[in-house]
């Protein structure tokens, strides 16, 4: 039997309505090089996607990759937006969509920095709105901040990234604490902060289920630790088992 390709919806930020075009389409790219790499087709969505265009997307969809970009809206974890929040309420809309019908179906999805946050306040939790010291240089600047990694042990990340991967590239403003972290998550990866612990990765809590999610931007890869091209190979296989079903 022929294997089908597997299909992954990316969800990224509109190029349109980006303050840089050109920059916000250099970055979607990388998102989808990561998926490419390791043999998936990209369906890109965003919140100039039709209907149409949406409905059929997330009714083939075989895996489902939240990307990075700017803030959730803090009205969907019942709070006020600090004064440093940016939100997009289109792509908000869109990712709650295409997140309720992966959770439906099942289908395996991979989050990446805004992503892990939406995935954490779609399954209920919250966010810190404002968080110093963990920012790099804007994209593409030729260097990134780095800060530590503490793997939990027996965690699929631990499985799939192995012991020795110690610090992680770091872009985000906003974060998860231990404990806002919402239902049926599990973490996997912490990093320090001098007011205490962060979430840096999650993963489902139900083993068999693959949704995972990291804090920091391994589509960078020339800020990234080798190790983390198994988490892009190990997702896309997940989508191509959920395909052959």
């Amino acid at each position: 039997m022929v294997q089908r390709t597997p299909r992954i919806v990316v969800t990224v930020q509109s190029p349109e309505h980006a303050r840089n075009e050109e920059v916000a389409w250099r970055k979607n790219d990388r998102y989808i090089e990561g998926v490419r790499r390791h043999g998936g087709e990209v369906i890109v969505l965003n919140e100039d996607s039709s209907p149409a265009e949406r409905e059929a997307a997330f009714a083939t969809m075989d895996g489902l990759l939240l990307s990075g970009g700017a803030d959730l809206d803090p009205a969907l974890f019942g709070e006020q937006p600090h004064p440093t929040t940016v939100v997009e309420p289109g792509r908000d809309a869109l990712e709650q969509a295409a997140f309720a019908t992966a959770e439906e179906r099942r289908v395996p999805v991979f989050g990446i920095c805004r992503g892990m946050q939406a995935i954490n306040v779609f399954r209920g939790g919250s966010l810190v709105q404002d968080l110093e010291g963990h920012t790099s240089p804007a994209y593409p600047a030729p260097e990134a901040t780095s800060h530590d990694l503490d793997i939990e042990p027996g965690t699929r990340l631990e499985e799939i990234l192995g012991e020795n991967v110690a610090s992680v590239n770091t872009y985000h403003h906003q974060a998860v604490r231990p404990e806002q972290v919402g239902q049926g998550l599990r973490i996997s990866g912490y990093s320090s902060h001098a007011d205490g612990d962060l979430v840096e990765a999650l993963e489902d809590a139900d083993p068999e289920r693959w949704l995972m999610a990291v804090q920091s931007h391994p589509e960078r890869t020339e800020f990234t630790s080798p190790e983390f091209e198994n988490l892009w190979a190990s997702f896309v296989a997940a989508a191509r088992e959920y395909a052959a079903r």
